[in-house]
């Protein structure tokens, strides 16, 4: 089964490149079917990256509760809309199904047909003596039913409507119940009785069928022929044979054309509330474009199979891809706090160290296991350790952080030294980007002692840009706030040059007027030597709502 490797919502470079790198391990060491996968589009720094590292994006996926096409029959047994009852009651009894999906011959998918309405074909019209002996079928379905011959075929796979007589009585009688139906429409059953097969050939019948095995003499089939009459010939006698006519009868008029269908689409969990409330036993699901996809029961949706992933450089539901409440962790690889409400129902490896990168962590991997990544995979490695601290600069670094960037430059087949310049210079978001995605693309959520807040951070060369937009990054900001119904939502635009960040604010809830940073106008700070989201605000956000806390505490105790 697939495994999943994904970095957290709106991923930044760290995020992505560590899915990449990670799932490359994981299907070297112990599991082949890892595969790398992200919760939105890389940005332009991660693009050129995985472009230098000539790499592929992972694949996109933003919700990975599963589907029906998860959990459905993808080959089902289906009946065709020209079928007659017999050979699909044969098939549904072979096959044990009280039901299946109707096409056309161009595959399109036309409705349901249960065996209770496949039964109706036979007694249909039973209460009124016309319409009870009517069948519509070819006198080619007439003749396989019967497992009959033909003497004489006149345009055998054509649809026809045919009325069935049975030459039992005198041949007066016949004869003058014969001029009661249109010849062309009729189909007469007669033992070896040419006093009722010659009127009937006279006549020009559209069939007529001999029973008990006998044949047409040779001049009664030369009128056959002169007259364009079908002959069969069957070798079951006539009550048996008028019978089993009946079973040549199409099956459309029994098709539930309004029967419920699902998309293949429909999560699971949709999917079973919707079956739920149906009698159906049995449901069609259908692709986008509306053709037969698989079948589905409802005993498939009892225990779907759960996703399986490996979380990187997060460990938060919060800030995990839709559906991974659902879902069964695996493995957990990151390097932020431990929060959030992630539960397993068994052990799992979970790798948590206070270092820059996630992908300092996956080379760690990489060399603990003596395995030597591909260039591809040491530029992209290498990519997310520059990126998170910022190129070694930013508090968050390690020891570790340098000394793995330094052996994963030994298998970079390129000049690490101007890839970081050109890295840093690609992909200002102020200049590429809509002041809604600006406060997206690295966004991540937090619960911290009750409230619920966002920050989002970018990486410019100076703060020229974050000027010009202010007021339309605050709006964002202020949308993002109410959209997701959070407290409050930041974001922190860090100078890679100067080493300092500018945090504008959705709004200043109460506990902020304790932030000990200069106010440059109202919701905009300067914070000198702060580039650290993980490391630095978020602690900070973290003492203020403590203090606050303690100060409303003590209020209450006095």
């Amino acid at each position: 089964m697939t495994v999943y490797v994904f970095g957290h919502r709106n991923p930044d470079t760290d995020a992505i490149c560590a899915a990449i790198a990670y799932a490359d391990y994981l299907q070297r060491t112990h599991l082949p079917d890892a595969v790398a996968a992200c919760c939105g589009a890389p940005n332009r720094r991660t693009e050129y990256a995985l472009r230098r590292a000539r790499l592929m994006a992972p694949r996109i996926i933003m919700d990975v509760r599963p589907e029906v096409s998860d959990v459905c029959r993808t080959d089902p047994i289906v009946a065709y809309d020209d079928e007659v009852f017999q050979e699909v009651y044969e098939r549904m009894s072979e096959n044990k199904l009280g039901a299946l999906p109707v096409l056309n011959r161009e595959g399109k998918f036309l409705g349901l047909l249960t065996l209770l309405d496949l039964m109706k074909v036979i007694f249909e019209g039973d209460d009124d003596p016309i319409q009870a002996r009517q069948v519509c079928s070819s006198v080619r379905k007439i003749c396989d039913v019967l497992k009959g011959e033909f003497q004489h075929c006149d345009a055998p796979d054509e649809k026809a409507k045919v009325m069935v007589m049975v030459g039992a009585m005198s041949a007066e009688g016949f004869t003058k119940r014969l001029n009661q139906f249109h010849p062309s429409e009729t189909l007469v059953v007669s033992g070896n009785r040419p006093t009722i097969q010659l009127p009937a050939l006279e006549r020009g019948v559209r069939v007529l069928v001999v029973t008990g095995a006998y044949e047409l003499s040779p001049g009664l089939l030369q009128l056959a022929q002169l007259n364009r009459v079908t002959v069969i010939k069957s070798a079951f006698d006539t009550a048996t044979t008028t019978m089993r006519i009946k079973s040549a009868r199409r099956i459309e008029s029994a098709i539930q054309t309004d029967c419920l269908a699902v998309s293949s689409k429909l999560p699971v969990a949709d999917a079973r509330k919707l079956v739920d409330r149906s009698r159906q036993n049995l449901f069609p699901v259908l692709d986008d474009k509306g053709k037969l996809f698989g079948v589905l029961s409802k005993s498939d949706l009892v225990n779907p199979p759960k996703p399986k992933l490996v979380l990187v450089d997060h460990n938060e539901l919060s800030q995990a891809v839709q559906g991974a409440d659902e879902s069964e962790i695996v493995e957990v690889l990151d390097h932020h706090r431990v929060g959030g409400n992630l539960k397993s129902d068994h052990p799992i490896r979970f790798i948590n160290e206070p270092v820059g990168s996630t992908c300092t962590l996956v080379a760690k991997q990489f060399r603990g296991a003596g395995l030597i990544p591909t260039p591809g995979i040491a530029i992209c490695m290498a990519s997310g350790i520059i990126s998170d601290t910022l190129h070694l600069r930013s508090p968050t670094t390690t020891e570790v952080d340098r000394e793995l960037l330094e052996w994963l430059k030994s298998f970079a087949n390129i000049d690490l030294d101007d890839f970081v310049r050109e890295f840093f210079e690609v992909g200002s978001a102020l200049q590429s980007q809509p002041a809604a995605r600006v406060v997206r693309e690295d966004c991540k959520e937090f619960v911290d002692r009750g409230h619920r807040f966002s920050i989002s951070q970018i990486e410019e060369i100076g703060f020229d840009l974050f000027w010009e937009r202010s007021s339309e990054l605050l709006e964002a900001l202020v949308e993002l706030t109410e959209e997701r119904s959070l407290d409050f939502s930041a974001l922190l635009v860090t100078d890679i040059v100067s080493n300092g960040s500018l945090l504008l604010m959705s709004h200043e809830p109460d506990f902020w007027e304790a932030i000990n940073y200069p106010r440059l106008e109202r919701n905009l700070y300067q914070l000198e030597d702060v580039v650290s989201r993980k490391k630095q605000l978020l602690p900070l956000i973290s003492q203020l709502l403590e203090n606050s806390l303690n100060s409303v505490g003590q209020s209450e105790a006095t």
